[in-house]
């Protein structure tokens, strides 16, 4: 396991600092160097760039990222216990890491964007999607990250990047697909972590839609929450719970009644979204 910069393993960070990932807090830490190397490297060219880094914890991708040339990383980070490992990096690469103790939910990250910026995190597991759905939602759009590289689990991945009439198409994919390319780019062995979850991580690149198509984002939530609601019913049915015409929606979206939620595309839900609109 190759060294990244000089500053010593994570191994010894952790046990200096009495770090242990706490499981009600999704944490899992990445100790593998080579690793974090190669999730810094999947986020595309960084000199120069901005990075917002959620849950850095002792601070093994923030290293990566710094000696990969970011200009300048952002890590927020909650848990207080991993400030002081995080504070010696920031020793070692004076004026270029800003440490936010806070939690992510409840700040706007936007406010930390400077030039070029992109989102890379190996995401708290319980607080991921979440996390993905709100910065989707940004607004205005187009909106102040250039890119997304974030770790999930391998079953939000494959919502992420579901495509229509697969198993894992529903509410996130449509959402995703909407506003962004989502490309899955490799999995993480679960002994890559420490402690080791039981189950396989992936690592999803995202880049944002420079014109998605025209649509409200509040209805778009109600009308996939409807659809997807009752996925192995018609939509002339699972649709009934919007509390209008289905009749007339589904006429207006040029969308046929006997048709699965599964088997709509992002534009067949913003088109049934923009007709829910006009019936209000």
């Amino acid at each position: 396991m190759s060294q990244i910069d000089d500053l010593p393993p994570l191994r010894e960070v952790i046990a200096r600092h009495g770090l242990r990932a706490v499981r009600s807090l999704g944490q899992n830490f990445l100790l593998d160097m080579n690793l974090t190397a190669r999730i810094a490297r999947a986020a595309g060219n960084i000199d120069g760039v901005t990075v917002i880094e959620i849950g850095p914890g002792p601070g093994g991708l923030t290293r990566a990222f710094l000696a990969t040339g970011a200009k300048q990383v952002v890590a927020i980070e909650r848990d207080r216990r991993c400030l002081a490992a995080l504070a010696e990096v920031a020793k070692s690469y004076p004026d270029r890491l800003t440490i936010v103790e806070a939690d992510a939910l409840k700040i706007d990250i936007a406010t930390f964007a400077s030039g070029p910026t992109r989102i890379v995190a190996n995401l708290p597991y319980n607080i991921a999607t979440p996390l993905l759905i709100g910065w989707l939602q940004a607004e205005p759009w187009p909106p102040y990250y250039q890119s997304m590289t974030l770790m999930f689990q391998r079953e939000v991945a494959e919502r992420i990047v579901a495509t229509p009439g697969s198993k894992a198409y529903g509410r996130l994919g449509v959402l995703v697909g909407w506003r962004a390319e989502a490309t899955l780019l490799f999995d993480v062995d679960p002994r890559a972590f420490t402690p080791s979850p039981k189950i396989v991580s992936s690592l999803v690149h995202l880049v944002p839609r420079i014109s998605p198509l025209a649509c409200d984002t509040a209805l778009l939530e109600r009308v996939t929450a409807a659809a997807f609601g009752q996925r192995r019913k018609m939509l002339r049915q699972s649709l009934k719970s919007l509390g209008v015409d289905v009749g007339t929606l589904l006429a207006i979206s040029d969308i046929e009644g006997t048709r699965r939620a599964e088997e709509i595309d992002v534009a067949g839900f913003v088109a049934m979204t923009n007709a829910f609109a006009s019936m209000l």
